[in-house]
């Protein structure tokens, strides 16, 4: 039954979760120090947040396996790890506002990679046995923060 569960598994064709990050990644954005960071699951999918089910068979035998993410650990590349769930996508009117379910806020300037692992739990039953298979997947996206100095007179 275990085999079949991995074949069950193999084809869900599962992957990273693609990284939702304000400041986006990219050399032409830049965060501030001190602003709030906002993480989520962009376009979560079948294959990258679940929920999933597949079966695989072989002659008379099959086994049932249903996968989903339990959690993802944001590695911020400062030394900080947030653990969140599907997160809220960043929208311009939330303006300075912190992330209400995933987050982070900078203290140093720098270029920072971002780590996000998704947990995957996979719930597998057929031929009289059961099991959970756990699966980490993991994505990363390069940040830039910088600090804003105000001159006055």
């Amino acid at each position: 039954p275990a085999d079949l569960a991995q074949q069950a598994v193999e084809s869900m064709n599962l992957s990273a979760i693609t990284i939702g990050i304000v400041p986006e990644p990219g050399p032409d954005s830049v965060g501030l120090i001190g602003m709030p960071v906002w993480m989520w699951v962009e376009q979560p999918s079948e294959s990258t947040w679940g929920p999933i089910t597949r079966t695989a068979s072989s002659g008379p035998w099959s086994v049932t396996a249903t996968g989903e993410v339990a959690d993802v650990t944001w590695e911020m590349g400062d030394g900080a790890v947030v653990h969140c769930e599907e997160g809220v996508p960043y929208q311009d009117a939330f303006g300075k506002q912190s992330s209400p379910s995933c987050g982070h806020t900078y203290s140093e300037q720098g270029e920072y990679t971002v780590r996000a692992t998704s947990h995957w739990v996979i719930r597998w039953n057929g031929i009289g046995e059961s099991g959970t298979i756990r699966l980490d997947l993991t994505q990363s996206a390069p940040v830039t923060m910088g600090e804003v100095q105000v001159l006055r007179r």
